[in-house]
């Protein structure tokens, strides 16, 4: 119950900005705040999760695939997330507006992507949530394969792919949720501008999705306008 509530309260201090204050979402000691979300940990015990804090650095370990969710609800924001490939390229997302756990592929919950992957940082991915961009057809492909789950294009390509730092290095990634627009900056170029978002709240998540990845920064502060 206390979760619950917690939750329901953050939600509100966000939405009406009640409060100014950065909010560090990861505390470098362990995962307080947030629960993991592992399919296939369901039905087997010894399978240990992939999330786990090193050295000071929160760590997605990539297998066995899944999410690491926080526990409360936000609106209304603006989340730095500081990250990197230490090993080899790799992929990973932050994923903004979640909600229904295992939505797609009884694996991803319900959510709007912000992709970490190599090469392709600042991609939007649609997942049971939809978003629209300025030349959708250019960067979405035809829109009769448009959609928001399986099988569908759920691809929003970014604006530019050249932002990202060279492997191992850290890259830092910003993004703004404000009503129902998203924008995406990563190493401060903006790569991404969404609006009429079919979510306006939700959880925020991070993704084990086969590769390992280093965060050393998750801060979160409510905004009222967003940056130009």
């Amino acid at each position: 119950m206390k979760r619950v509530l917690f939750s329901i309260f953050t939600c509100c201090l966000l939405s009406f900005g009640a409060i100014s204050q950065e909010i560090n979402l990861f505390n470098g000691r362990d995962l307080t705040g947030w629960h993991v979300d592992v399919p296939d940990m369901d039905n087997n015990p010894n399978l240990k999760s992939p999330f786990i804090v090193r050295n000071g650095l929160l760590v997605s370990m990539g297998k066995p695939e899944g999410h690491l969710i926080t526990d409360s609800v936000f609106q209304n924001y603006r989340i730095e997330v500081q990250y990197r490939f230490a090993g080899v390229p790799g992929n990973c997302g932050l994923l903004v507006h979640a909600s229904t756990p295992r939505s797609l592929y009884k694996m991803f919950p319900k959510s709007i992507e912000a992709q970490m992957m190599h090469q392709n940082a600042g991609d939007f991915w649609c997942i049971v949530e939809d978003i629209e961009v300025p030349e959708m057809e250019k960067r979405r492909g035809p829109k009769k394969d448009w959609g928001i789950i399986e099988g569908k294009e759920r691809r929003i390509k970014n604006l530019t792919d050249n932002s990202e730092k060279q492997l191992g290095e850290w890259n830092t990634m910003i993004v703004e949720c404000l009503n129902d627009e998203i924008k995406v900056w990563v190493n401060g170029d903006m790569v991404n501008h969404g609006f009429n978002c079919t979510a306006r709240k939700g959880q925020i998540a991070l993704q084990a999705e086969g590769s390992e990845v280093e965060f050393r920064k998750v801060v979160l502060r409510p905004i009222t306008k967003l940056t130009k």
